[in-house]
C-alpha cells in the first residue's frame, strides 16, 4: 500500500463517517503501514484500533478547520484524502437541475461552498503539515460530470460546475504545493457511481455492475494514488487510474 510513502506515514481522511470516506479509513487500518490514521467528520466514528484519531469536526467551518490544525499539530502529514461531497439536500430543498430553470443562488452558493471552497481552504489550513521534504501524497474526490470536455449531456449545473471549479482550484494548488514540497502529488479521483447516500436516489439508471461498493472503491482509489509519483501532480483519474480530461 502506498509505497512512495514511509512505514508509520500519518494520513488523514476527511468525511470519514461516509460511505467511501469510512471504506477508507478502513483500508488504510489493514495494512500495518499507517502509524496514525485521523478521521474527521461532524460524527465521530469508532474502531478498535489505537492507531485511530477521531475528530469530530465540521471543517466546511472555519472552526472546525482551525480545530483539525490544532489535532495535528507540526508533524508532517503524508497523506490526506478528501471525501466531501454534497449533490442533494431534501432538508434544505437542493436538487440536482434538470434546466436552467430551476437554478437557485442558495443552492449554488452551498454546492461552491461544500465542493469546491472546502477543499482548497482544507489545503490552505493545512499548508504547514504539507510543506517541507516529506512525501505527501494529496487526493481530493471529484467526479466525472465536473468535466467541461465530456459534458454531454448537460444538467446538474451547480454539482458539475462546483466539481469544475474544484478541479481548477485542485491543480492550481498542485503548482504551489510543488514549490513548497517537491514530493509533494495532487489528485483529483473520480471514484465511479458508488453505493452511497450520494448516489442513492440516482442508483435505478445506473447500468449494470456500474454501481461500486464502497470497499472495491477505497481499494482501486488507493491503487491509483499508489502509483503516483510528484511528476503526476495535478492529474485527474478516475477509479481504474484512467485519465479525465478537464
Amino acid at each position: 500500500m502506498l509505497p512512495q510513502l514511509p512505514d508509520g506515514f500519518s494520513a488523514l481522511v476527511t468525511g470519514a463517517s461516509g460511505g467511501i470516506g469510512s471504506a477508507l479509513v478502513d483500508a488504510l487500518l489493514a495494512s500495518p503501514r499507517p502509524g496514525r490514521v485521523l478521521a474527521v467528520s461532524r460524527q465521530a466514528i469508532r474502531r478498535p484500533d489505537a492507531r485511530l484519531t477521531a475528530l469530530p469536526l465540521d471543517i466546511t467551518t472555519p472552526r472546525g478547520r482551525d480545530g483539525l490544525v490544532e489535532a495535528i499539530g507540526d508533524a508532517p502529514l503524508h497523506l490526506l484524502i478528501n471525501t466531501l461531497g454534497m449533490l442533494h439536500d431534501a432538508e434544505a430543498g437542493i436538487a440536482p437541475e434538470k434546466t436552467l430553470g430551476d437554478l437557485d443562488a442558495e443552492s449554488l452558493t452551498r454546492l461552491f461552498q461544500v465542493n469546491a471552497a472546502t477543499p482548497a481552504l482544507l489545503l490552505k489550513a493545512l499548508e504547514g503539515a504539507l510543506k517541507g521534504r516529506h512525501p505527501a501524497l494529496i487526493a481530493s474526490l471529484s467526479a466525472r460530470v465536473g468535466s467541461i470536455g465530456d459534458n454531454r449531456l448537460g444538467g446538474w449545473y451547480a454539482y458539475r460546475a462546483s466539481k469544475a471549479a474544484h478541479n481548477m482550484l485542485m491543480k492550481t494548488a498542485a503548482v504551489e504545493l510543488r514549490r513548497l514540497n517537491p514530493q509533494a502529488t495532487v489528485v483529483c479521483l473520480h471514484p465511479g457511481t458508488t453505493d452511497t447516500a450520494l448516489s442513492a436516489p440516482f442508483q435505478s439508471r445506473v447500468p449494470a455492475g456500474k454501481l461500486f461498493s464502497t470497499p472495491f472503491v477505497a481499494e482501486r482509489l488507493l491503487g491509483v494514488l499508489g502509483r503516483r509519483t510528484p511528476e503526476d501532480s495535478g492529474d485527474f483519474r478516475d477509479w481504474n487510474d484512467e485519465p479525465i480530461c478537464w
